[in-house]
């Protein structure tokens, strides 16, 4: 039995490349019997196409980019961790007033400088270290006011408007700080003239899955935040590379073009949505949109001030396949009273662990290594010594690293994030020893 009319026809054409790409067709009987097409249809369907295809390219050069940006920040960590590190080491040797001291100083801030690029970049490609906490969003607003007032000038109005019954949101303070600073400098810059900028935070309940941009977002409670102004707004051809990293429309030496990007790339790593909406000569809004923590409300801690004093004694096996981050580190643990056991591999690390007489109190070792990870080198270890204490130390993030970490809510397993400074090295080192 034939099914009545219209009738469907699914078409399938491949390219010489190989690309295949497909429509639908319906066809549908005049008064006369005759079958039509339908080419309104196919014109539909072949839109509808080319958007999906679009949206397919726009995904891929997005990830494509994330995982560039990712090894090259990588190998940047290394790097910048031996400059800063060795910085370090000849500032103990001088004094402020040394004619040496300043250029030390200026290597040294123009490598903090590497190292925040560096950040941006891991942002972007969603693999920096966040370390997120419970948030209320109405405070997090309030507490960065009086900043934003600062960044915008004085010929630009600038108005809050807090939502009511917001709930928390598990985020990174500082990230999504500097987020909301790219985004409010983004607007300032597109009202040179002055205008009206306007932060509000809202809940917005979406009842059925949402799309934004490449991604769908779940049907849910969601906690809202909009930065928009009364700017310039942007042209279509602009609005679609947005995100794009180091894609810029101001001058150069005016910005890196990671502004927008970084802060795309932490509203993902945290779990939300980052949505802009523009229209020429009337201005711009972005939307970020972030789950809802149903956790308990954050408890403030008490301050209580490190120890200046980060000498100790012990013996540590340090393991860095990286020359110049293994001499910088031996060199400052040694600086402060330890021993170490240097290892340029994980499998000479297992050798130089059998074959010393000495009990080793720590472990600090590279995760990602030839032959030999550190996960898998310190899984051999605690065989032989269950209670070693260890430091993983990498450019990933330890969230990128769970699948070799394993179980990281041990006590005895500890992260540093590269690039280090030796202040940070020998103060967490001190921390767990004692």
């Amino acid at each position: 039995m034939i099914n009545p009319p219209p009738w469907m026809t699914l078409i399938i054409f491949v390219s010489m490349l190989g690309l295949c790409f497909w429509m639908w067709r319906k066809l549908f009987l005049e008064r006369d019997s005759a079958p039509e097409g339908s080419a309104a249809t196919l014109e539909e369907m072949a839109e509808a196409q080319k958007v999906l295809q679009d949206q397919l390219a726009q995904s891929q050069k997005m990830q494509a980019v994330g995982l560039l940006a990712g090894g090259i920040a990588h190998d940047f960590n290394n790097l910048l961790t031996a400059i800063s590190g060795f910085c370090d080491l000849l500032l103990l040797r001088h004094r402020a007033g040394d004619p040496s001291f300043a250029d030390i100083m200026q290597i040294r801030q123009n490598a903090n400088r590497g190292a925040n690029l560096v950040r941006q970049l891991l942002a972007f490609s969603r693999q920096q270290t966040l370390q997120p906490k419970a948030h209320d969003l109405t405070d997090v607003l309030s507490d960065i006011s009086h900043l934003l007032r600062r960044l915008i000038g004085e010929n630009i109005k600038l108005e809050l408007q807090h939502g009511r019954d917001l709930g928390l949101v598990f985020i990174d303070l500082g990230q999504m700080e500097q987020v909301l600073v790219n985004l409010v400098v983004n607007a300032r810059d597109a009202m040179p003239m002055g205008g009206d900028l306007t932060l509000r935070t809202f809940v917005e309940n979406v009842l059925s899955p949402r799309r934004i941009g490449n991604e769908t977002m779940a049907a849910g409670e969601w906690m809202a935040i909009e930065v928009a102004d009364t700017g310039s707004g942007m042209p279509p051809e602009v609005l679609a590379r947005i995100f794009d990293p180091f894609f810029t429309t101001k001058e150069v030496g005016k910005g890196t073009g990671l502004g927008l990007s970084t802060a795309f790339g932490i509203i993902k790593q945290s779990g939300g949505y980052l949505q802009v909406t523009s229209e020429v000569g009337k201005g711009t809004s972005f939307m970020i949109f972030l789950p809802r923590y149903e956790g308990a409300a954050p408890v403030k801690e008490s301050v209580i001030p490190k120890a200046e004093d980060t000498t100790g004694s012990g013996t540590i096996l340090l393991v860095e396949d990286e020359d110049a981050v293994r001499n910088f580190a031996a060199r400052a643990l040694k600086h402060k009273g330890y021993e170490v056991i240097e290892a340029d591999s994980g499998v000479t690390g297992l050798e130089a662990f059998k074959s010393t007489d000495k009990k080793i109190s720590l472990m600090i070792s590279d995760v990602v290594m030839p032959e030999m990870d550190g996960p898998t080198l310190y899984g051999h270890l605690i065989k032989v010594r269950p209670d070693l204490r260890v430091i993983f130390v990498s450019g990933y993030t330890e969230e990128r690293l769970k699948p070799l970490l394993g179980d990281t809510s041990n006590p005895n397993i500890h992260f540093l994030t590269k690039p280090f400074s030796l202040a940070q090295l020998t103060a967490l080192v001190k921390e767990i020893l004692g």
